[in-house]
């Protein structure tokens, strides 16, 4: 599990190699994660937006940019959380995602939340330790 706190605003990552979804022989490597926030802060907070960096092993970014998360914006309480599941397809064994979510509090203050950086890794990637 990866985690960030930012402004009081804990996110955990857990990323999932989905093996099922994946042709090796594509190449298609797919994987889902599931994201845990958490307010910790003494302030209500939306989800306005998010941000994706997600970069494959030989390099390629893609950048995904849009409103909420899974169809929602979802309003955070002092001492409540928010979890969801999404997914990332890659051409190749492994990548890395990092990216921010877009919060306001109820006065409007807008603020940005930072996603921990996490690894996608599936068991078709050679490793090799020197």
């Amino acid at each position: 599990m990866y985690e960030q706190t930012t402004r009081g605003i804990r996110v955990s990552v857990s990323p999932h190699y989905l093996e099922d979804q994946s042709d090796p022989e594509e190449p298609r490597y797919v994987w889902a994660y599931t994201v845990r926030i958490d307010n910790e802060s003494g302030e209500s907070v939306q989800l306005r937006g998010r941000y994706w960096r997600i970069t494959d092993a030989q390099g390629f970014t893609d950048e995904v940019a849009g409103d909420g998360v899974v169809g929602e914006q979802p309003v955070i309480r002092p001492g409540e959380g928010f979890e969801y599941t999404s997914g990332a397809p890659l051409t190749t064994p492994s990548g890395l995602m990092v990216g921010r979510y877009s919060m306001e509090t109820t006065q409007g203050e807008a603020f940005e939340v930072d996603i921990p950086a996490f690894s996608l890794d599936s068991p078709h990637e050679l490793r090799q330790i020197h």
